[in-house]
């Protein structure tokens, strides 16, 4: 971990999690609960850092947000042009708002925004896509829940050659 993030990790507080837009939408005549090659069917999906915005709210508070999109798109491999391969997508914007004390330098934010800031989203992006693919007649698309690196593989100790507890 760098300088930069961990000044943000000691810096920032979570504020709110809010969907800024959404689209949800079948293409063509894609009508998935007739659909009989459904199973065909792969998910594409995208995760990326929009934009981040930092603003001095008073003279001790600052408000730092973060602007996330996510998407998922169910496309048929079997067509080659990649227009024309897409039958459903699903796709929304969220913001995540934090508060500090302290003006943070960009390189901090942006550090924060890349590498953290995803977790908070997350739960809330997974539930959306859930829920719209229940409503559409789509297949369900469970995505896995986010874990912080470090607590992904737990590395044997040098020391001892044991995991730890």
């Amino acid at each position: 971990m760098n300088a930069d993030l961990q000044k943000a990790i000691d810096t920032l507080r979570i504020h709110d999690v809010y969907q800024r837009s959404s689209i949800a939408q079948c293409v063509g005549d894609f009508e998935p609960k007739y659909d009989q090659e459904i199973e065909q069917l792969v998910t594409q999906t995208k995760h990326g850092v929009k934009q981040t915005q930092l603003a001095e709210i008073d003279e001790s508070q600052w408000l730092v947000r973060v602007f996330i999109e996510l998407g998922a798109r169910l496309v048929d491999p079997r067509v080659e042009n990649e227009i024309d391969s897409v039958k459903a997508v699903i796709e929304a914007e969220y913001i995540a708002e934090y508060t500090a004390d302290e003006a943070l330098e960009q390189a901090c934010i942006d550090e924060y925004a890349l590498k953290n800031a995803s977790y908070h989203v997350w739960p809330y992006w997974r539930e959306f896509l859930m829920s719209q693919c229940g409503r559409m007649h789509l297949p369900r698309f469970v995505l896995p829940t986010m874990q912080l690196a470090h607590n992904r593989h737990q590395e044997k100790s040098p020391t001892t050659g044991e995991k730890p507890e």
